[in-house]
């Protein structure tokens, strides 16, 4: 029963996913199936019994998963105040049917956690900081009082909420956008940007964020350096020198010797990250699992101004210069700076549509260019590999114009 300041929830099934029903009798089936349903139904009516038996008998439920760092602030309140199980009971959304259930989604219409509902009044709430000042206020009388009017304490604790738990799905999400940046890279630098600007913050003294006492921010910060220093490492050296500000990681030490509470959400969150590793999360990540190998190349030198080039359009992204060996009047080419495993096209992914966004938006703005010689139209090429004639194995973009082209090509 995963009620209670525990998880516990384990799935029922009555056959393995591959049974051999199937080989039995016809009528020897259907009395299988009907006996299955039977049964099936018992259990759900057991299950259901248990979640409303647990439901009724605590005054608040919070919704929430082991994983979750924005959970993880609540459950610290939680722990860290000695609220009893009577009063509030921790269960997941997976009791409920799972995130996107009828059920679940009538108490956090996101279908996220963490989630509260008071089952005196019928309230629900749906969102982190709200639940934990619910928590702070409905048992002020508990605890410590976490400072909710301490005006550093809130200023941290909105700072991360608003601009770290935003793009903090760049450590681990398979895939962009990341809050509102396309470029993985840019996530990772931005989110370390911001624990410096906390790390600004803090008091110098102690041992908490915001002096001798536990505050708010304390709660908030904590679980996502559980996941900063868990996941930086897997990312490729040198996308950041020092992710996470020297004070910010002794203050996370700190937490994890001194104070129980702290020391219980690290564990569940670590335990539930060491099973997304085990079950190779970050194996097909780009810039974790999936690396750039391959020897670099001619335009490598032309980006660094190693190899001179004529320059047409630049940004801190995309570089465009002129064909040294045009096959029309006038003859571009445009790159990522970075190549990011983009030897050729045909290696792009989802990791990738900014980029390649940039590139098809700069080749336009380029065949527009009377200036460059391009006049009513232009052919814009991606040579794919070999066999379509591409010599330089760094993804670019030929802008062709000032002449008439004919179809098919050669």
């Amino acid at each position: 029963m995963a009620c209670g300041h525990a998880y516990t929830h384990q799935p029922h099934s009555i056959f393995p996913r591959h049974s051999k029903v199937t080989s039995l009798p016809m009528a020897l089936r259907i009395v299988t199936a009907l006996t299955a349903v039977a049964i099936s139904a018992d259990l759900a009516l057991g299950l259901s019994t248990q979640v409303d038996s647990a439901l009724s008998t605590s005054k608040h439920v919070l919704f929430d998963t082991p994983v979750s760092n924005n959970g993880g602030k609540a459950r610290i309140i939680l722990y860290k105040k000695g609220i009893p199980e009577e009063e509030c009971c921790v269960m997941s959304p997976a009791e409920l049917g799972g995130f996107k259930s009828e059920e679940y989604l009538a108490i956090s219409p996101q279908g996220k956690v963490p989630s509260l509902k008071c089952q005196e009044t019928g309230l629900c709430l749906a969102e982190s900081d709200t639940v934990c000042r619910y928590l702070l206020s409905k048992y002020s009388y508990l605890g410590p009082s976490f400072q909710p009017d301490n005006a550093r304490s809130n200023e941290i604790a909105r700072f991360h909420d608003m601009y770290l738990t935003t793009i903090q799905s760049c450590l681990y999400r398979a895939v962009p956008p990341f809050g509102g940046f396309g470029d993985r890279m840019e996530a990772l630098q931005e989110y370390s940007r911001q624990l410096y600007v906390i790390s600004e913050l803090m008091d110098e003294d102690g041992p908490y964020l915001c002096g001798k006492d536990v505050s708010l921010a304390d709660a908030a910060v904590f679980p996502s350096i559980v996941f900063a220093s868990f996941m930086y490492p897997k990312f490729e050296q040198g996308i950041v020198d020092k992710p996470i500000p020297k004070n910010i990681e002794e203050w996370y030490q700190t937490m994890i010797d001194i104070d129980s509470a702290f020391q219980r959400v690290y564990e569940e969150i670590t335990g539930a990250l060491q099973k997304w590793e085990a079950n190779g999360r970050w194996d097909t990540i780009w810039l974790a699992g999936l690396r750039d190998t391959e020897p670099g190349t001619i335009f490598d030198k032309i980006v660094a101004g190693e190899i001179p080039a004529t320059v047409v359009k630049e940004d801190d992204k995309i570089l465009a210069f002129k064909d040294i060996n045009p096959v029309a009047p006038a003859h571009v080419l445009v790159i990522p700076k970075v190549r990011r495993g983009l030897t050729r096209l045909s290696k792009a992914s989802p990791e990738h549509y900014e980029i390649l966004g940039r590139l098809m938006v700069a080749a336009g703005e380029i065949a527009r260019d009377e200036s460059l010689g391009f006049g009513n139209g232009a052919r814009i090429v991606v040579n794919d590999g070999p066999e379509a004639g591409q010599e330089v194995f760094h993804l670019h973009v030929h802008v062709l114009g000032g002449r008439a082209f004919s179809w098919p090509p050669g």
